[in-house]
């Protein structure tokens, strides 16, 4: 079998600079134990590589995410948005905000922002729950 040249490659990834880096982070890949996707042949890992990627049986743009991946130190995960929490009913100051009606007419419930602290301090002063013998059983 002929020898892979970077010519046979740069048709696929057209930097030269980024198809030593996807082909370097390929090689250390299989060297640490990932699938070949080609025959061996008696190559070593950076030719191995280099096959992979002119015969595309591992494309490009899924080494380059690969990469990117392995590299990154810290990865950004998207919160959820605040929403909208009422206040708790035990406390004073909630049960002045919003009385309680026995009308059944949800239009008129009104909730009240409170920020996370708050809402941790209003945690804290509940009383935990009490254990009787029956939970024991």
């Amino acid at each position: 079998m002929a020898r892979v040249t970077v010519e046979d490659c740069i048709e696929k990834v057209e930097n030269r600079f980024e198809l030593v880096l996807l082909a370097s982070h390929r090689a250390r890949l299989l060297a640490s134990g990932a699938p070949l996707t080609v025959d061996r042949d008696r190559d070593k890992n950076p030719v191995v590589a280099l096959r992979e990627i002119g015969d595309e049986t591992i494309t490009a743009d899924d080494l380059k995410e690969q990469l990117i991946h392995s590299l990154q130190k810290y990865v950004e995960v998207d919160e959820p948005e605040a929403e909208t929490v009422p206040l708790l009913s035990s406390s004073p100051a909630a049960a002045a905000v919003a009385p309680q009606t026995n009308s059944s007419d949800d239009s008129e419930v009104s909730f009240d922002r409170m920020s996370e602290e708050d809402l941790l301090r209003g945690l804290e002063n509940l009383a935990p729950p009490t254990e009787t013998d029956e939970e024991g059983d």
